[in-house]
């Protein structure tokens, strides 16, 4: 003979849903503390590095490097400076000029890439955020990113080959970040190149 189970009491109702209920509150307090702290690194994250505090080139006290033998026109390399880890990318125009910028977007750190078919001369693109710069002046024509690419100083000798020679910040021209960087290096080659004294100061 089999039995009916009894239709649970009021009082054991009551406390299976107190426990489904003290369930449910540590779920969702745990599920809040986890999207606090993961926000909350986030915003300290994207603050750091869009205040700059993460160095990414140097003090342009770098030694040059050569970076391509040669370069066409619409070509662009890879390279590390001012350091090996410091990704790095120069690409040459089609009127000739050679530039070269950080590859590392201001957004969030993300690799910039070159794209020679965007935009009327080439376009350098964070595809993390869709982030957009000029190719010729580094600053910011679309997205997310909160300043310009900080520059690398590129110059091409007369074979040809092209050179990195020294960087500028985000926003600072190619002459205020050599100054700053022969003043670091040679301050008498400084002051005989007309740098003066407050030029690419920190």
């Amino acid at each position: 003979m089999t039995t009916e189970p009894s239709a649970p009491d009021e009082e054991e109702r009551a406390a299976l849903r107190d426990r489904i209920s003290a369930d449910s509150l540590t779920t969702r307090r745990d599920y809040l503390r986890i999207v606090a702290t993961v926000s909350g690194g986030l915003v300290v994250g994207s603050t750091v590095v869009a205040a700059g505090v993460l160095s990414r080139h140097g003090d342009g006290s770098a030694p040059p490097l050569k970076v391509a033998d040669a370069l066409t026109p619409g070509q662009a390399v890879a390279f590390g400076y001012p350091g090996e880890d410091d990704r790095a990318l120069a690409v040459k125009l089609a009127d000739g000029t050679v530039v070269g910028y950080s590859a590392i977007c201001t957004h969030l750190a993300c690799g910039v890439l070159w794209q020679q078919d965007r935009g009327t001369e080439g376009e350098l693109h964070c595809p993390c955020h869709e982030g957009v710069f000029d190719v010729r002046t580094g600053e910011v024509t679309a997205g997310p990113p909160p300043r310009p690419l900080p520059k690398v100083i590129m110059v091409e000798d007369a074979q040809g080959a092209v050179w990195a020679i020294g960087t500028a910040r985000s926003g600072e021209s190619e002459r205020s970040g050599l100054c700053r960087g022969l003043r670091a290096s040679d301050p008498a080659l400084a002051g005989a190149a007309g740098c003066r004294a407050d030029e690419g100061a920190s």
